[in-house]
């Protein structure tokens, strides 16, 4: 189980992107269309004065049960570990478990 403190951060992380998410895309489109290369800096200013975390880059998928930030399937939402029992444990309709 990972520690609360860095589940909360990465939910943190998440509202802060939704928030900032217009404002950056819409300074990004701003750069791609001004040809002044002046006007691109103080728009590339703006862009670097909002939040570090209100980037999309900084966020990171985890395990919906367990929140491991590593090995998840996106589809799933889960660690490999969790996925795997649930799959001998017949929890996933759908999803057989590999022999060989």
């Amino acid at each position: 189980m990972a520690k609360k403190s860095l589940i909360q951060r990465e939910k943190k992380r998440k509202k802060l992107e939704q928030k900032y998410h217009l404002i950056r895309r819409s300074s990004k489109k701003e750069i791609s269309t001004v040809p002044s290369l002046n006007d691109k800096w103080e728009i590339h200013g703006k862009l670097q004065s909002l939040p570090r975390n209100s980037a999309p880059t900084r966020l990171h998928r985890r395990c919906f049960l367990t929140g491991r930030p590593r090995g998840n399937y996106r589809d799933f939402g889960l660690s490999g570990h969790i996925l795997r029992e649930m799959i001998h444990a017949c929890l996933l309709p759908g999803a057989t478990r590999s022999s060989w």
